[in-house]
């Protein structure tokens, strides 16, 4: 092998074998073959002492996880809470009479609702009504992450207080999280603590406006 002076100087020199500064004992081509073959042939080495300390180590763990199949909505329908829609759209349904909901348009004649639904149904698959008919999506997109390595340390978040009724609103939507699967509950890590509802100060109350949604509002008293 090539001490580094001579290593150096060959970095430092065109592509050229014919080169006057390289001397002619370097350009052996099939003695470098016979060199490669001798080393692939050889016997591994034994690695050098206190090796671990120079090179970093990394050990990952595997663990033999069962394989789970999941159902496809096309093979088994889930149940889909149906809101109310505005007055120029409805539902219709791809399989029986309430199952894979989708939406179109109410203004459609009946030839083109019938056309339409036709299509819909040849092409089931190319429509998602949970999380795991998306084939190939990265769990990035749908969940996140937490630092919890030995190095950092859990950050504490004050309770907040909300009125009863957007505890209702919240909690119902917790619930359709945990069932699409996007979250679910932790109770042994100290990471996570048991989150608590509570009423919010400053005279702050929920109504109902014209369209059933709940809006804050403030108590006028005095």
């Amino acid at each position: 092998f090539l001490l580094f002076e001579e290593a150096d100087a060959f970095l430092g020199l065109e592509d050229d074998s014919d080169s006057p500064k390289i001397n002619p004992f370097y350009c052996d081509p099939e003695g470098d073959i016979l060199l490669l073959e001798a080393i692939l042939n050889s016997e591994p080495l034994p690695p050098l002492p206190n090796h671990e300390q120079y090179l970093p180590s990394y050990k990952k763990e595997l663990k033999v996880c069962e394989v789970k199949t999941v159902n496809s909505s096309i093979d088994e329908p889930p149940e889909v809470e149906l809101k109310d829609l505005p007055h120029h759209l409805e539902y219709t349904f791809l399989e029986g009479d309430d199952k894979l909901p989708v939406i179109i348009a109410k203004e459609l004649r009946s030839e083109e609702k019938a056309a339409l639904i036709k299509v819909l149904k040849s092409h089931k698959r190319a429509i998602a009504w949970k999380l795991s008919d998306i084939q190939g999506i990265n769990p990035e997109f749908c969940t996140h992450k937490f630092l919890m390595e030995e190095d950092y340390k859990p950050a504490v978040q004050h309770q907040r207080r909300v009125n009863p009724q957007i505890h209702d609103v919240i909690k119902k939507e917790v619930e359709k999280l945990l069932d699409a699967g996007l979250i679910y509950p932790i109770s042994d890590s100290p990471w996570v603590s048991p989150v608590h509802c509570v009423p919010k100060k400053g005279g702050f109350t929920v109504v109902e406006n014209e369209e059933n949604e709940l809006i804050p509002t403030r108590l006028v008293t005095g």
